[in-house]
């Protein structure tokens, strides 16, 4: 794989914490990740909001009103950990579908690819930029805007099961999926529009713990331990 899109949830960047950030979490992610910049790997980022904001759950609030929170809530996450990246010796830019001041750039297919160019990690920040539009679409939709070979799926979970692990303590964890397979058993890998969007443009998933060693660089080299999405 010579170019990747990486989603991150912000429960699993949280660490034990649950909510925020985990340092240590977040440092090792980018020593992870400055291993496939040095093989020359691109690699794009999608984060998350779970850490911040679960505006979804309030009865309260107006639904557009809650995911613009949630959207300004990955954008605080992508600065955070676009930060982190630079400490330990990457170059960083983050793109929005909207206009953040000073603070990010917006997205185009053509910046991306200058700066990947540069051998710069992108984040891409404020979901679709739209309301009703989930994080999950919002990772299919620029993996496949920036011709990614596949999605990595970094979770709290290490794979897809057929029941909740949580719940359930005999759950079995799939190797491997087809995307028509995910969509008819509603095993909610990822929301309904975005496994639609990974079927239509056969758009491979893989599925891991985030907090498993080397679980990154793994993926990418071949010992992978977790879930395939194929199409």
């Amino acid at each position: 794989m010579k170019r990747v899109l990486l989603k991150l949830s912000g429960e699993a960047l949280a660490g034990p914490n649950k909510t925020g950030f985990d340092e240590a979490t977040v440092t090792a992610v980018a020593e992870q990740v400055k291993k496939l910049v040095d093989q020359q790997i691109q690699v794009g980022i999608v984060i998350g909001g779970g850490n911040f904001w679960r505006g979804r759950t309030s009865e309260h609030i107006d639904r557009a009103k809650a995911d613009q929170i949630g959207m300004l809530a990955t954008v605080m996450n992508c600065i955070y950990v676009s930060e982190i990246f630079r400490s330990v010796g990457m170059q960083t830019n983050i793109l929005t579908p909207f206009e953040c001041g000073s603070f990010t750039k917006l997205f185009s297919k053509d910046r991306t690819n200058k700066y990947f160019a540069h051998n710069m990690v992108v984040f891409f920040a404020g979901g679709t930029g739209h309301p009703y539009f989930s994080t999950d679409t919002a990772t299919v939709l620029r993996a496949v805007e920036i011709e990614a070979d596949a999605i990595l799926l970094a979770k709290a979970i290490d794979g897809v099961y057929d029941s909740d692990p949580k719940i359930n303590p005999d759950a079995v964890r799939y190797d491997t999926l087809s995307i028509d397979e995910v969509i008819e058993k509603k095993l909610a890998v990822i929301d309904l529009t975005a496994s639609i969007m990974c079927m239509e443009n056969k758009m491979p998933m893989y599925v891991f713990r985030l907090n498993e060693p080397d679980s990154i660089v793994n993926t990418i080299n071949g010992q992978f331990h977790g879930t395939v999405i194929t199409v």
